[in-house]
């Protein structure tokens, strides 16, 4: 996993936040059919990953603050399991245009690195289970692999179990 995106080189703010960190990652690029319910699903299926390994990058807000949830591709987020982790008493998911003025990242292509503004993040405690784990690259068709601590670290993430099957 030592390829690395270089800034300048046409990447994502994304790939441009992690080089910058020095923390390693592989692109994981995928043609991306925009008739796809699911786009993580969709990720997991073209890269032959198993859906347990690839994380879909949620926008929500709790008590009205935004807050981002990384959860299994295979599962939902709890929102009163995120509420908890974040502090809060009551979270709901926030509308698409308010994640993507928040991110920069178009739906679909939301990585939980290198957002527009800080939002604070919380990664579902079972990527710990996995040596790496696939996160949106930033736009529709392009994972990152990255090691769990590494995500954790680039984003400055709380871990907790927010994630339901």
């Amino acid at each position: 996993m030592a390829k690395k995106d270089r800034p300048g080189a046409g990447g994502t703010p994304a790939t441009v936040a992690l080089s910058a960190a020095g923390i390693a990652f592989t692109l994981r690029a995928y043609d991306h059919d925009p008739r796809a319910e699911s786009y993580g699903l969709e990720a997991a299926q073209a890269l032959g990953v198993a859906p347990a390994r690839v994380f879909k990058t949620l926008v929500a807000r709790v008590d009205g603050a935004l807050r981002i949830a990384v959860v299994p591709v295979s599962t939902t987020l709890d929102l009163k399991s995120l509420a908890r982790a974040c502090g809060g008493r009551r979270a709901e998911m926030a509308l698409p245009a308010d994640a993507e003025r928040a991110t920069g990242y178009v739906v679909g292509g939301i990585s939980p690195v290198g957002h527009r503004t800080r939002v604070p993040v919380v990664v579902d405690s079972s990527a710990g289970d996995h040596p790496t784990v696939l996160v949106s690259g930033g736009r529709r068709g392009l994972d990152l692999e990255l090691a769990p601590d590494d995500l954790v670290r680039a984003t400055g993430a709380v871990v907790a179990p927010i994630a339901r099957t």
